[in-house]
């Protein structure tokens, strides 16, 4: 059965090779993003996320079946909190209504294996009470003291921290629609390829992010994940943060604790 998707993101990386992937298995997608999109909007700003909201609304006749928020920033500058934590939790509760007005409704934001690396926790904190203005407040203090690398880590912790407080509520499980978070190691995108172009950068990813399997990814392999995870099968996965990193998580957390 056809199914009707937005995604963020859509025009490069991970959101397009989804897109793409959908549209030829017959899905109707909207896609979002900066530039080269059905739906151009700039989910850094409220009004871009009001936008995107009501676009999504008209462009879809009043439903959806799924919601992939997929749009993000990996810059060492406070932006990356706005688009990465602000962005995405507008993009899911603004298009809630949508989703139970759908079919079989399921969503899913692309977080990263950052979110286990040490982070602020003051603009984690800041951005889990909804405090946009202290989130960026306390991102420019990270970049004042020269921390401006933990501002994109500390963003996706908050944003993982989220799913797993909302999926459970009675706005998202309560009404039947699962909600989950993925979670990738370094992927070749046009957001990632000026780091690795360079082989010191390309060092420091690396040592952050070890990928043993197979090492870097490339967008088409996270896509599979992504359309179970929205798709009618998954009927019981919910506030999950499903690690898809070539073993990154494994490496920089052990076995933890069980």
């Amino acid at each position: 059965m056809s199914r009707t998707y937005l995604i963020t993101g859509a025009a490069s990386g991970i959101g397009k090779a989804t897109a793409t992937r959908l549209k030829e298995q017959g899905h109707t997608v909207i896609g979002a993003d900066l530039k080269d999109a059905d739906i151009v909007a700039d989910l850094a700003t409220p009004d871009g996320r009001a936008h995107l909201v009501q676009r999504a609304g008209e462009l879809s006749g009043g439903r959806l079946d799924a919601v992939i928020a997929g749009a993000g920033l990996a810059g060492f500058e406070p932006r990356a909190v706005s688009v990465n934590y602000f962005g995405a939790v507008a993009t899911l509760e603004g298009l809630r209504p949508l989703l139970a007005a759908g079919t079989d409704p399921r969503a899913v934001v692309i977080a990263s294996v950052a979110s286990v690396h040490p982070h602020d926790t003051a603009i984690a904190d800041a951005a889990l009470a909804g405090d946009e203005e202290a989130a960026l407040t306390a991102a420019q203090a990270a970049v004042d003291r020269g921390e401006g690398y933990a501002i994109y880590g500390s963003a996706k912790a908050a944003i993982a921290r989220w799913i797993r407080r909302t999926a459970v509520t009675a706005d998202w499980a309560g009404a039947g629609i699962p909600l989950n978070a993925i979670a990738p190691g370094t992927v070749v995108t046009p957001m990632t390829e000026p780091m690795l172009a360079s082989p010191d950068m390309r060092k420091i990813v690396d040592a952050t992010v070890p990928m043993p399997l197979h090492g870097h990814a490339q967008p088409e392999q996270i896509v599979p994940l992504l359309t179970w995870l929205t798709s009618p099968e998954n009927e019981l996965v919910t506030g999950q943060v499903v690690f898809i990193d070539g073993g990154a998580d494994a490496v920089l957390r052990g076995d933890g604790t069980w």
